[in-house]
């Protein structure tokens, strides 16, 4: 796939959603911190679908990354040096029938103990969309059919469960699996989760009994309360007015997260009682910031480049000021590694 050609079929789908997320969150502060020393740890290659859409951090040090277009799951270390673990088999028709999107696309990845991989792919046909798991030294798997009218897009697992939850961000769903595999079940279906016109549920993460999900169109972060027997709670709304917003992270500091804002091409410091502060923009070198990860003070950011089409990379910042005078130095110390 030239860059080109990618170009030319990403652009035309998410000029509509820059339009839609250009602006910056409605109460986000313009002050900056508490990243510092930022820089791009790894450029990716365009031209080859490389445009990194999700990242589970590794007990051994690398990352698990998908390549949305590129349909691949890669591991990059700490040096840089990147790695293609697999290779999603492409759609018959190409993936044109993806809804939305109109590619087919990796998307939600999450990682167990064991070193299993478990990546989700959406390409609008029944044989291929669903929940597909990668063993050491093993071809890919699917291992759990989702509607080929849906877009699977984010992935989280309950450690203590064995549950998996997946956002469909064109049918405003959220479905869980257990790691096992198996027939999806509609886990909630609240109004909360469904788009405005381009994609609604997104990124999720499991935390204190309840799973988090962003709503990309309606600008959201929601809480969802894990209930005996598995059973979805109501939505409440965390915070908003954040049109754009992604995938995100736990800093480790109570509900304190870390979101990627696409579009709008910054990440956020969201506090527990909703307000929000820029963290990370375009000058830091964010190119459509995909997803936010952590592992002990070390930030880390995916940029996809679906807009700008320039440097899809990862950055890497400790989350701390630089040292001498200035505010007190925040500590973040994420125990969510999914």
């Amino acid at each position: 796939m030239s860059k080109r050609s990618i170009k030319m079929t990403m652009s035309a789908v998410l000029v509509a959603a820059a339009a839609l997320t250009a602006t910056a969150p409605a109460n986000a502060t313009p002050a900056r911190g508490p990243l510092a020393d930022v820089r791009v740890a790894t450029h990716f290659d365009l031209s080859t679908g490389q445009m990194p859409e999700n990242i589970t951090l590794l007990p051994d040090g690398t990352a698990a990354v998908t390549f949305a277009a590129g349909r691949q799951v890669a591991r990059v270390t700490p040096r840089g040096t990147t790695r293609i673990l697999a290779t999603l088999p492409a759609p018959a028709d190409g993936g044109v029938n993806t809804p939305v999107l109109g590619f087919p696309l990796a998307t939600g990845i999450v990682h167990t103990p064991d070193g299993t991989v478990y990546v989700l792919y959406a390409t609008g046909t029944a044989d291929l969309t669903g929940l597909w798991r990668l063993r050491p030294g093993q071809a890919p798997q699917r291992i759990a059919a989702l509607p080929a009218g849906g877009l699977p897009n984010g992935l989280a697992l309950d450690r203590h469960s064995k549950q998996l939850y997946i956002t469909d961000s064109v049918l405003g769903t959220v479905w869980t699996v257990p790691v096992t595999g198996g027939t999806p079940t509609a886990w909630s279906t609240a109004p909360e989760l469904a788009s405005t016109g381009f994609l609604g549920a997104n990124g999720a993460k499991v935390r204190d009994g309840a799973l988090w999900v962003t709503n990309l169109d309606q600008g959201t972060l929601l809480r969802i309360a894990i209930r005996s027997g598995n059973r979805a709670g109501a939505p409440q709304v965390k915070a908003s007015g954040m049109v754009g917003i992604d995938d995100f992270a736990f800093t480790g500091r109570g509900d304190e997260i870390l979101a990627a804002l696409n579009a709008p091409n910054t990440v956020v410091r969201i506090r527990p009682d909703g307000t929000s502060t820029t963290v990370l923009d375009a000058t830091d070198g964010l190119q459509n910031p995909t997803s936010v990860a952590l592992r002990g003070n070390d930030v880390y950011v995916l940029s996809a480049a679906y807009t700008t089409a320039t440097d899809p990379n990862l950055l890497r910042a400790p989350a701390r000021p630089p040292v001498g005078p200035g505010p007190a130095r925040y500590e973040y110390r994420s125990t969510h590694h999914e």
